[in-house]
């Protein structure tokens, strides 16, 4: 019999309906009743592309004995982190404070008033690694919530009262070029000089990083900045964590090399990495950029695309029980679909082994250099892809989320902007047309819900990312139609973050000021696997600041970005999207507003030459006729479509020469 989970509009949580676990979603209703039977709460967060989750899940949940001792003992609460990251953000807080690290899946132990007093990630069904099992720590809780209540009640109160009190400083001073240096030289001592990115393994794209390199580069020439982003990208694009034959890269490498991924895809690793290959494809004319842009984008498009015009969230990393054994391949399998004159070809192009790179003899596929036959290659992909298709596909959790679908909308709109493919700009238009239908129409407060499944609106509120990420996919979706809508969309949603979420400091806070009370209201500056509300937000008032000429939305993303100072030399790796942004607030930015009718071919000369300006964080507008303040009262020249350039208060003599003005703006052309 399914239990209370069968009706979520969680795929994760829809994935233990069948557990004999007697699950709760988050709400009073579950302390409510741990409270009635005086049993401690055990919260179990996950998400449904998560391995050691989905191993924790078989180990444990599906076990009667251990479901039986859970179910009369304690309350059990399952928990979708990318449903509720605000729950996720307090108790992972909690679980690295009391464990020194954590992770998913998390297991944390509250009590009735959600302060937690034990936590964890994975716990094996045998005691193993110096783990206890997971039933001998249930048992262990159990008494000592029975026989040491006190301390346990001393202890949560403790931890709660930390969680409570702790906040990121917001800063007195805007980062200065000398800051910026200072990041880019922190950033030269981490860097990995033999197979691009920070640190080693494991190893995660960093991707907000990146757009800082590339922004930085642009703005000053910096060789050592281009160097560090070209080799991770390159890195990145020809080894495993990038899929050679379907396109879209994996959540992460396990090893320093980018040999071996963990290979779930999320949505938000492939929306931020296509924006940032086609910003390097903007910024060099990248042949290796312009080929991970299309199949990432066709990859999104084929893979990732929901009915209702919205972008899934993740495909699992395992598929018929076993992890990448979709996307592995031997010498015997290559031999065997390509025959005896390709099969060796590939298996020597595509780096697979008789001694293999991942297990049981299994190679991922990496494409170190660039086949000397392009046409074969393409047909050898081409018969790879389609005999793949014949295996079980990875699971697809396919709710949308908000924030996800913002990333996915900026990355789409800007590639098809800058490459030239509308069909990409469509895909962004109907992803934005769902968010605005369902996901801010549903709700009676015009507030953002964080998720839909199946053009259902879930019950949970956007948080600040929400805001911050699709406002600034909203932006970008203007710059590439002109359509004014997305305009006034992107503004409403800034002048809700505003409202609602800051800290009337020039910080934000994670959750709305009208937000369920959580046992700590979440702040958090750093970035993590995508970018920080706070500086999502900061982002997006800089890019409409700059489109709308209104002042008071400068006045809060340089508020928001006084915080980034005092990490660029020390932390530069935590506040990526907040150095990209500081990089834009360096050069202007510089604004381009073209008049001229949509299908003068004048008009779109100059509008491709603004498209090809790397200028860091550059905004377009074009139209004639429109209310939008950078293109009001601006009118052709002479009959003739015009540009005009501007930098803050300051604005240059417009031209109608498309030559002219690419020299003006150091605009790469084909």
């Amino acid at each position: 019999m399914a239990n209370r989970l069968a009706a979520s509009t969680s795929p994760y949580l829809l994935q233990h309906q069948d557990n004999p676990v007697d699950w709760w979603e988050w709400g009073q209703e579950a302390f409510d009743e741990a409270r009635r039977r005086d049993v401690p709460v055990f919260v179990s967060i996950g998400y449904s592309a998560c391995h050691w989750c989905h191993v924790m899940a078989h180990e444990s949940f599906e076990d009667p004995s251990v479901a039986s001792y859970l179910n009369e003992n304690f309350v059990s609460i399952k928990v979708d982190r990318e449903e509720r990251p605000d729950v996720d953000a307090v108790y992972m807080q909690a679980t690295v404070a009391m464990t020194g690290q954590g992770g998913w899946p998390m297991s944390v132990f509250v009590d009735h008033d959600g302060r937690p007093f034990y936590a964890g990630t994975y716990f094996p069904p045998q005691p193993r690694h110096g783990l206890p099992s997971f039933l001998q720590l249930l048992s262990a809780l159990r008494e000592s919530w029975d026989g040491k209540r006190d301390a346990i009640a001393s202890s949560a109160e403790r931890i709660a009262t930390a969680l409570a009190a702790r906040r990121p400083a917001v800063g007195t001073r805007l980062p200065d070029s000398d800051d910026l240096r200072a990041a880019v030289s922190a950033l030269e001592a981490e860097f990995d000089s033999a197979r691009g990115g920070f640190g080693g393994a494991p190893k995660f794209p960093p991707s907000m990083l990146l757009e800082f390199l590339l922004r930085f580069t642009a703005l000053t020439g910096d060789p050592s900045a281009l160097a560090m982003a070209e080799t991770t990208l390159e890195a990145m694009a020809r080894g495993g964590m990038y899929d050679q034959l379907g396109g879209g890269f994996a959540r992460y490498s396990v090893d320093r090399a980018w040999t071996v991924p963990h290979f779930e895809k999320m949505l938000y690793d492939n929306a931020l990495l296509l924006r940032v290959y086609a910003h390097w494809y903007r910024l060099t004319g990248s042949p290796l950029a312009h080929r991970v842009v299309q199949h990432t984008a066709e990859f999104m498009l084929r893979e990732l695309r929901t009915a209702e015009g919205g972008f899934a969230s993740a495909l699992d990393a395992d598929s018929d029980g076993r992890e990448g054994l979709f996307y592995a391949w031997t010498p015997a399998q290559l031999l065997e679909v390509l025959g005896e004159q390709d099969g060796p070809w590939a298996a020597r192009l595509l780096s697979v082994t008789d001694d293999g790179t991942f297990e049981d003899g299994m190679s991922v596929l990496q494409l170190m250099v660039d086949p000397d036959d392009r046409e074969r290659w393409d047909r050898v992909r081409a018969v790879l892809l389609a005999a793949r298709a014949e295996r079980v596909p990875p699971g697809r959790d396919d709710k949308v989320v908000s924030a996800w679908n913002g990333l996915a909308i900026a990355g789409l709109a800007d590639a098809g902007a800058i490459l030239g493919v509308p069909e990409w700009i469509e895909a962004a238009q109907a992803a934005a047309d769902l968010q605005v239908c369902v996901h801010l129409g549903a709700r009676d407060d015009d507030r953002l819900c964080r998720t839909s499944r199946d053009g259902r609106p879930g019950d949970n509120a956007g948080v600040l990312d929400d805001y911050g990420s699709l406002a600034e996919g909203l932006l970008a979706l203007y710059q590439a139609t002109g359509e004014e809508e997305w305009l006034a969309f992107a503004g409403i949603l800034v002048d809700i973050a505003v409202q609602h979420f800051s800290d009337g400091e020039g910080g934000f806070f994670d959750t709305s000021d009208d937000a369920e009370r959580l046992i700590s209201r979440p702040s958090d500056v750093a970035d993590n696997a995508e970018p920080s509300g706070w500086f999502a937000v900061a982002n997006a008032a800089l890019t409409y600041a700059a489109l709308t000429g209104l002042g008071e939305y400068r006045d809060v993303a340089e508020r928001a970005l006084r915080v980034v100072a005092e990490h660029a030399a020390r932390a530069p790796r935590a506040v990526g999207w907040g150095l990209a942004a500081c990089v834009a607030l360096e050069a202007g930015p510089l604004e381009f507003a073209i008049v001229g009718e949509p299908d003068d071919p004048l008009a779109r000369a100059l509008v491709e030459v603004a498209r090809a300006s790397a200028s860091p964080g550059a905004v377009i507008a074009f139209g004639v006729g429109s209310d939008v303040p950078l293109l009001r009262d601006r009118v052709p020249i002479a009959g003739l479509a015009a540009a005009y350039v501007c930098r803050g208060l300051a604005c240059e003599l417009p031209t109608s020469d498309p030559g002219a003005l690419a020299a003006r703006v150091h605009a790469r052309r084909e």
